[in-house]
């Protein structure tokens, strides 16, 4: 990346705006010394301006040696700024007042662009809802459209492992504000918060019944996660937090990034498709697209157990330019005006896992990809990844169902994927043979590849099962197997039955016990290539703990109780209830 050689840069630290009810938020501005004007580039998170997160997604000081005022804000209730911290809840207004507050600044020229991830890349997308004049672009990173898509829920599913840990690490700062002025009270409540944060992955995630949910309920730090609880799969509860069915109103063109590997991926994909599609304005239907093969807080050369290669890390991508510098030129055009070649590059560069290359691509999903059905079969024994289950693209005929046992009291354990988890659980691929070895996961696997092939696109599993419970869940996962038997995960999804018409507007419905269900589970999408001698692979089981909650089998409401039943579960793949995956198959 390069910098304005000798460019001085004055930080004033702590710089207050006041949001139109009169709370002062407050925030380090990092700007060119000298005389002048220059465009804004604003960021608005909840983890501390003053500390390391404040500055990791872009550097403010060589982006204000480049000649842009660098705005790093405290949001509502956190840290330095004044008010309540109630998550996403403000973000909308205090995020246009904040805009236009920085576009009227006496060293700004009134073009304001925002950036930041996960937290801070929604502030962006809730301010530009609300189309401040001044805003002109922006670049959201690792974030989310649709809260009900893996924030609170997926599926059904309570977001167990992220919400948990999440609400738990945003306690520290809600309990050092509550006590400020007690010393005493203030070191035995980080005391306790911090036995909690150590317990989490080993104890806490273990704690029932969740609206009692220990972690989070002994010094009662996270109220939202129990109006979750409160309120499950309610959309009206959770408008505050959901972009999804908005960008009809979002005027600027955003340059959006995730990772194959994200907590966001599918929100991700969702927001650069609408902005393309349903953009307020030409210069919103120019947004951008990035995907790496990253992990939420992981874009370095390993993720989880696999190598992508240094070409596929943020430090220097396609061995072209780190990530920063892709931001800058962002700007650079959309703020400063500065033809660089950005706007003529194609809208979507990903990277495709197994051949391990970037690609330039021009529309998602891949108009040349071809759905294609890989049936589940077996003769009723494909439990284990030694059992007869297999995977093919012929239809089944009259085959034996597979059945297992789901006890809610021994879960199936989490095991890499698309995690933001306590750290006993970290996010990626992992070898899935620990899992595919309970008899509780049944397994199917296609034989040995002749050729390489490639699945680019959405993946989907329609799957007949019943259950001998009134509410359960059903977990489908992709794998890729290699040559000595290392079973790699690419992606994963969950239903849980009672809102297995949720995707389609309907009401929660208990099922009835023993009747089959065709349930479609969204395992979001993938880019990978199963090289020659590869195998492609489905796990189908009932839990995937403590990342998802684990249904009680019981069909009580979510939490309420400590009850746990096990209930018996058969998986159907005859002619007359065929369940399969959809593969999106790009032809070479």
């Amino acid at each position: 990346m390069t910098t304005q050689s000798g460019q001085q840069v004055i930080v004033d630290y702590d710089v207050p705006a006041r949001m139109r009810d009169g709370t002062i938020l407050r925030a380090n501005v990092y700007r060119p010394a000298g005389e002048g004007q220059w465009p804004v580039l604003l960021t608005r998170l909840p983890y501390g301006k003053d500390l390391p997160l404040g500055n990791a997604i872009l550097d403010p000081v060589q982006a204000a040696r480049r000649g842009y005022v660098v705005i790093v804000q405290d949001t509502r209730g956190r840290f330095t700024s004044d008010g309540d911290w109630v998550p996403m809840a403000n973000e909308a207004r205090d995020g246009f007042d904040t805009i236009e507050w920085a576009a009227r600044l006496p060293y700004s020229n009134g073009q304001v662009g925002m950036y930041g991830a996960s937290y801070f890349g929604f502030t962006q997308w809730s301010a530009a809802v609300e189309q401040p004049p001044a805003l002109k672009a922006m670049i959201p990173l690792f974030t989310w459209s649709d809260p009900f898509n893996g924030v609170v829920f997926r599926g059904g599913a309570l977001e167990l492992g992220t919400m948990a840990h999440w609400q738990l690490q945003m306690g520290m700062d809600v309990l050092m504000r509550r006590h400020r002025n007690d010393p005493q009270a203030l070191g035995q409540a980080i005391a306790l918060w911090a036995k909690e944060m150590d317990a989490l992955g080993k104890e806490g995630y273990w704690s029932l019944p969740l609206k009692e949910f220990r972690p989070l309920k002994a010094q009662e730090i996270a109220p939202q996660f129990f109006l979750a609880l409160e309120f499950p799969m309610q959309r009206a509860a959770a408008e505050y937090m959901n972009i999804s069915g908005k960008h009809d109103r979002v005027t600027v063109p955003a340059f959006n990034g995730g990772g194959w590997y994200d907590i966001f991926l599918q929100d991700t994909l969702e927001h650069f498709t609408a902005m393309r599609q349903r953009g307020a304005t030409p210069q919103a239907r120019q947004s951008k697209l990035l995907i790496g093969p990253w992990a939420h807080t992981s874009q370095g050369t390993l993720v989880g157990e696999q190598t992508f290669g240094f070409a596929s890390t943020t430090a220097f991508i396609n061995l072209q330019q780190d990530f920063m510098t892709y931001q800058l030129r962002w700007f650079d055009y959309w703020l400063k005006g500065i033809e660089n070649g950005i706007a003529q590059e194609a809208p979507i560069k990903i990277f495709v896992m197994g051949a391990n290359i970037w690609r330039d691509e021009q529309e998602w999903p891949l108009a040349r990809a071809v759905e294609t059905r890989y049936y589940l079969h077996s003769q009723g024994h494909a439990n284990t990844l030694h059992g007869d289950g297999t995977l093919s693209t012929e239809p089944p005929e009259d085959e034996s169902a597979d059945q297992y046992t789901y006890d809610p009291t021994n879960p199936v354990i989490t095991r890499g994927g698309a995690l933001l988890m306590a750290p006993e659980y970290p996010a990626g691929p992992f070898d899935q043979r620990p899992v595919e070895s309970r008899s509780d996961v049944l397994v199917y696997t296609s034989a040995p590849l002749q050729e390489d092939l490639e699945v680019t696109g959405p993946i989907r599993v329609h799957l007949w099962a019943a259950s001998s419970a009134p509410d359960t869940d059903f977990v489908a996962r992709l794998v890729d197997v290699h040559p000595d038997g290392y079973a790699q995960n690419l992606t994963d999804g969950i239903i849980r039955a009672r809102y297995r018409h949720a995707p389609r507007g309907g009401e929660p419905e208990l099922i009835e016990p023993g009747k089959a269900y065709e349930y479609v589970i969204d395992l979001w999408a993938t880019s990978n290539v199963f090289k020659a001698g590869h195998r492609i692979r489905l796990d189908i089981t009932s839990s995937n703990f403590p990342r998802w909650d684990r249904n009680p089998n019981t069909g009580q409401p979510l939490g309420a109780s400590a009850e746990m039943v096990s209930a018996q579960q058969t998986i159907l793949h005859n002619r007359a209830h065929p369940s399969y995956v959809v593969l999106p198959i790009v032809p070479h």
